[in-house]
């Protein structure tokens, strides 16, 4: 008798946002394996790049394409017009990243945002606010 497995559904990560100073506009939601295109996906093409409303924001899920090390980045669009929008080189609106690292000056490094998935799993990101 032979037995075929039927392919396992690509792991998801559970994603909770805390801290988000209003319910306008956007999330955009990065999430990659690749250290020299984090926090910004668009040197990326194997990323995942999804926006998600910031009135259901407070908790949804992103699907990693396999299992991997990866880091996420989220910037809270709040003019719905898909970039961070800077005032003199410090963001006008919120961002997070997994794993909450400390921000000092510029975006934490992909290592310390960095966490494994190797089946469904869950990240906490706290939105910071410069502005």
């Amino acid at each position: 008798m032979l037995l075929t497995a039927a392919s396992a559904p690509p792991p998801e990560v559970d994603v909770s946002i805390t801290g988000l100073r209003n319910t306008k506009g956007q999330l955009l939601v990065c999430l990659t394996t690749n250290p020299k295109a984090f926090p910004d996906c668009s040197k990326d093409k194997a990323s995942v790049r999804m926006a998600v409303k910031a009135a259901d924001a407070a908790h949804f899920k992103v699907a990693a394409p396999a299992a991997g090390t990866y880091a996420i980045a989220v910037v809270h669009d709040e003019n719905s017009n898909n970039k961070m929008d800077l005032a003199i080189f410090l963001p006008k609106e919120g961002f997070g990243f997994s794993r909450n690292p400390t921000i000092t000056v510029g975006a934490p490094s992909f290592k310390s945002a960095s966490f494994i998935v190797s089946g469904d799993t869950s990240q906490s990101i706290k939105m910071k606010y410069m502005l």
